[in-house]
């Protein structure tokens, strides 16, 4: 089984409202080869929301007290980011996934890229606070740029 991003699944549930529909996801989801779940959403946040980013560091960053997740107003919204993670651990974990396949840059899912919390469009290199606790509890997280790699696994 797989766990992928909700918003990649077609689902509007991006902070903004709009889905990034990934063909493959859909696919897999109809096959009933993966699960989509939105870490914001099961976190608390409801769809659309303020745009946020990573304050200070990156996930792990996050999850060990040294940085935090702001909205652009200037909200501290780091409770709700670790409580969507712990969320999406369990559904993970209670699932069995083998793979997760998560969107790029989020402040909750990015696996390479992040903003670099100045809300001006720059990216560096990071992970999300979800994928940070998912990799710390020995899953492997992808972005769907990386999706490509999986076909031969799936």
């Amino acid at each position: 089984m797989i766990l992928v991003s909700s918003c990649l699944a077609g689902n509007p549930v991006r902070y903004n409202g709009t889905a990034c529909l990934d063909n493959t996801i859909q696919k897999l989801i109809a096959e009933k080869k993966a699960i989509a779940v939105c870490p914001e959403l099961l976190g608390g946040f409801n769809t659309p929301r303020e745009p946020a980013e990573i304050l200070g560091g990156d996930g792990y960053d996050v999850l060990t007290g040294k940085a935090k997740v702001i909205e652009r107003s200037g909200n501290d919204v780091t409770e709700l980011y670790i409580n969507g993670a712990v969320k999406a651990l369990e559904i993970a974990q209670e699932m069995k996934v083998t793979h997760v396949v998560l969107k790029e840059y989020s402040p909750s899912c990015g696996s390479k890229e992040i903003y670099n919390g100045e809300f001006v469009g720059e990216k560096v290199a990071g992970v999300g606070v979800t994928t940070a606790l998912l990799k710390k509890n020995g899953i492997q997280v992808i972005s769907e740029c990386e999706l490509e790699n999986l076909k031969d696994e799936i």
